[in-house]
């Protein structure tokens, strides 16, 4: 898994644009304290079951890996 260039911004844009998309969807509301460990795997979980992202391999799911596919993810959107 190779890091990207600005993943910590990408994984705040994936954090804000998975919580608008799960919102606007009508699936979950997030609160203000909610964690953003807790946000990257809902998001993650819900964005691999609506069929968005590929899952990462069971045995290597890790807070990390998720972190990294929702980067990869922010930096395809417009």
């Amino acid at each position: 898994m190779k890091k990207l260039k600005n993943e910590k911004e990408l994984v705040k844009k994936a954090i804000a644009e998975g919580m608008k998309y799960g919102e606007e969807r009508g699936v979950v509301e997030f609160e203000p304290t909610d964690s953003s460990k807790e946000k990257i795997e809902y998001i993650y979980r819900l964005l691999v079951h609506d069929k968005i992202i590929q899952p990462i391999p069971q045995d290597q799911v890790s807070q990390l890996a998720m972190k990294h596919r929702l980067a990869v993810w922010a930096s395809k959107l417009k």
